[in-house]
């Protein structure tokens, strides 16, 4: 196992687990999130249970916030309604 010093993230080779199965990340995990590489690459991340229970947690929680402001907004008049297309060209974007 190796730690980039640009992130500082804790990685592992998919080789590596699949020689010696999860006991190669177990340790690791303690530290925080294990990026997994496959082709010298970043493909995987590994986090604890608890660890990716608050991360959802968070998440939900963020959604949640998200659309009560939204739907402030609704109700003070602070929306207009245009098509998908009109906000696709005011984004600049390619549909």
């Amino acid at each position: 196992m190796r730690t980039t010093s640009a992130a500082a993230r804790r990685t592992i080779a998919a080789t590596e687990i699949r020689r010696r199965g999860f006991s190669a990340v177990d340790k690791a995990l303690k530290r925080g999130p294990v990026h997994v590489l496959k082709d010298n690459e970043p493909v995987y991340v590994i986090v604890a249970e608890d660890q990716f229970r608050e991360l959802s947690d968070r998440y939900r929680k963020s959604c949640i916030s998200r659309i009560r402001r939204s739907l402030k907004d609704v109700k003070a008049g602070r929306v207009r309604r245009v098509t998908a297309q009109t906000l696709i060209d005011e984004l600049g974007l390619d549909a």
